[in-house]
């Protein structure tokens, strides 16, 4: 499945859906989207070897976990296509980048712009931070550093059962800060699994501000490197770097692209907001209206007339 679209144009539809959502709701993961609207639109646009959805463009309401007495349950990965053996897998790690996630999916044509309209809204699945019932998610990747352990560990069973396709992982850099990572890369390269490929939003931010403030982590890079990983870092808003680093040679092993960005990429109000932007909410009328007549001149758009 190909869009008409241009990646450029993804990456922009993503960051303007994000801020109208965000002003029509009076908050929203504004930083998110000014960080990874790229990497998302690249992955799905582009790089993603995926089938047409198998899953309806207006997600269906949340039915239930799994049980014996729930046959009909589902994970949101029907959106990203079938499972056959030579398609590409993707897991979303930081599962606070739903609404990034659910914009880009709408874009891309894979979802129904209505779907967003159920964000956050009781008994939807389109849930405020992904569950594996939500669009485009196959497992629960809330706890934080799951998401690249998910991987490997489907990717090692993807090439047991001989299948060709990939499996991405897209992650955020506060995993670094947990142990299961560092173990699923050395996993990883100990069996020889290169299917696996993961790219980072290296945003430097987390729920609690700064990344230094929360805990020194080094080199990631070198780090990734004396894991057994090989580990390119490029400007995570440069769609040609991107496009490189994916043919980077890494046979026997993980690759992992450190993708530096800006948590106010595109937005530049949100700049007042540093450190604190993990979850963007106004803190009166005259803000609202202050950010939002900025942040629509920056994308090109007319503010957003959300007067109840």
């Amino acid at each position: 499945m190909r869009n008409a679209k241009s990646t450029e144009e993804v990456a922009l539809g993503i960051r303007r859906r994000v801020f109208e959502h965000t002003i029509r709701n009076n908050g929203g993961y504004l930083s998110q989207a000014c960080s990874a609207a790229e990497q998302l639109a690249w992955l799905y646009n582009e790089e993603l070897r995926l089938g047409e959805p198998t899953l309806p463009p207006i997600p269906k309401p949340f039915g239930g976990v799994p049980s014996a007495s729930n046959p009909d349950y589902h994970t949101g990965a029907g959106y990203n296509g079938p499972a056959r053996p030579e398609l590409d897998r993707l897991f979303i790690a930081p599962a606070h980048y739903a609404l990034v996630a659910y914009a880009t999916l709408i874009e891309v044509g894979r979802m129904a712009p209505e779907g967003l309209e159920m964000f956050n809204k009781d008994g939807s699945s389109v849930e405020m931070i992904g569950a594996e019932h939500s669009p485009g998610m196959e497992v629960h990747n809330g706890t934080l550093g799951i998401g690249l352990s998910t991987g490997a560990g489907l990717a090692f069973g993807r090439r047991l059962r001989g299948d060709t396709g990939r499996t991405w992982v897209f992650m955020s850099d506060g995993e670094v800060e947990e142990g299961q990572t560092w173990e699923a890369v050395q996993a990883a390269r100990f069996h020889g699994i290169d299917s696996l490929h993961a790219i980072m939003d290296v945003n430097e931010q987390q729920c609690d501000g700064a990344m230094s403030s929360v805990m020194e982590v080094g080199d990631i890079r070198a780090k990734f490197t004396e894991f057994g990983a090989v580990c390119v870092e490029i400007d995570g808003h440069d769609l040609d770097a991107m496009r490189q680093a994916a043919e980077e040679p890494h046979e026997g092993r993980p690759l992992i692209i450190l993708a530096r960005t800006s948590p106010f990429h595109s937005m530049n109000i949100l700049e007042e907001r540093f450190p604190r932007l993990h979850y963007v909410r106004f803190k009166s009328g005259e803000e609202r209206a202050r950010f939002n007549v900025s942040i629509a001149a920056d994308l090109g758009i007319d503010p957003v007339n959300y007067a109840q």
